[in-house]
């Protein structure tokens, strides 16, 4: 399974480059201009405030990668960068209170025992797909994504690894590259190159992964479920 999931992941990257950049590119470029000018403006007070921008709006770029992953699984992008953000705005808020609850139960684990964390993060790691293409509610998106990891556990953890090392490596050759710029200059562009060329490739896996499990999960030759109506 993970060889399958990597290389689908790869060839719908590749195939739908451009796209998929474009929408990651333009929530970097827009959350970027605004760390910058409130990091201007009010000094610590609005880098803090960027951050909470940071975090809403980075839950709504995911939900909105895996709407245009939806997309474009027959074969064409439909949808425009505006029409995949409307689209997934409807879940936005549930995308964030289930975001943030794995990440702090996530947290807590790998302060524990380290263990636990990796375990959280292989059960809880299909909640996004879960919520805008089944459109369940916050709390019933774990335990949905546990039965949908059930018995994959490790294929799923074996992609998480893989793709976050790759994403990781990749991120620290984009900031290395723009170490001679000036720091703020620096920060902002690596930001949105990073942001734009890596967050897909986490969205697509995960994305696939929950199909092929979906699909397993409703029986083999049967659909996996398709976008929620909000």
């Amino acid at each position: 399974m993970i060889g399958e999931i990597l290389g689908e992941t790869w060839e719908l990257y590749r195939k739908y480059f451009t796209h998929f950049v474009a929408i990651a590119a333009v929530f970097f470029l827009v959350l970027g201009a605004i760390t910058l000018l409130l990091t201007l403006l009010l000094s610590w007070l609005g880098l803090l405030a960027s951050l909470l921008v940071q975090i809403v709006g980075t839950f709504w770029l995911q939900g909105a990668l895996v709407q245009a992953i939806a997309d474009v699984r027959d074969g064409r992008a439909d949808l425009t960068v505006g029409e995949t953000f409307a689209k997934a705005r409807p879940y936005l808020w549930r995308l964030l209170g289930a975001g943030l609850l794995a990440g702090i139960g996530i947290l807590i684990g790998f302060i524990l025992l380290i263990v636990p964390g990796f375990i959280l993060l292989t059960w809880w790691s299909l909640i996004i797909p879960v919520i805008v293409l089944e459109g369940i509610a916050v709390m019933d998106s774990f335990g949905r994504s546990r039965e949908l990891v059930r018995g994959n556990g490790w294929n799923v953890f074996g992609v998480i690894i893989i793709t976050g090392i790759l994403i990781g490596v990749l991120n620290r050759v984009i900031w290395v590259a723009l170490i001679w710029l000036p720091v703020w200059l620096g920060y902002f562009l690596a930001q949105v190159i990073s942001g734009s060329l890596l967050v897909p490739i986490a969205a697509i896996a995960y994305t696939l992964m929950y199909y092929k499990l979906a699909r397993a999960d409703a029986g083999v030759g049967e659909a996996a479920p398709g976008p929620a109506t909000p």
